[in-house]
């Protein structure tokens, strides 16, 4: 598999990919209303607080669903909605697994992905 393009890292973002390339998955929650939530960002979608930890994730969850694109005879790859043990649904993708192995439902876990510069990119694998 080539490495996978870059994320844009943000003011906003930084200190998500700082921990995910110290090998920390992390999930932001607010310290007003208590709520986990996805994607990082400065303000709570649920209060608007702009008061937002980063709070270290299992790195654990399950497959919701997903879709394997193919890009020719032998190259695809798997797009993949996962719930996470701490109960945010992420996008993303499965990696290291067999397409027709997958099921909804199934035990995952996070796989930290270098990208072309060298961000890891947290994405899943079976557990």
């Amino acid at each position: 598999m080539s490495k996978i393009a870059s994320p844009a890292v943000t003011a906003e973002t930084a200190q998500f990919w700082s921990r995910v390339n110290d090998g920390q998955l992390t999930v932001p929650q607010c310290k007003s209303c208590g709520k986990f939530h996805w994607y990082p960002r400065a303000n709570c979608p649920f209060c608007t607080s702009d008061s937002i930890e980063l709070k270290p994730a299992k790195g654990t969850g399950t497959i919701y669903t997903y879709s394997v694109s193919r890009r020719g005879k032998n190259d695809s790859y798997v797009i993949a909605y996962v719930t996470l043990d701490e109960g945010v649904t992420v996008m993303t993708n499965i990696v290291n697994a067999d397409a027709a192995k997958l099921a909804i439902g199934q035990k995952v876990r996070v796989a930290l992905v270098e990208s072309e510069n060298g961000q890891r990119v947290p994405m899943f694998e079976p557990a």
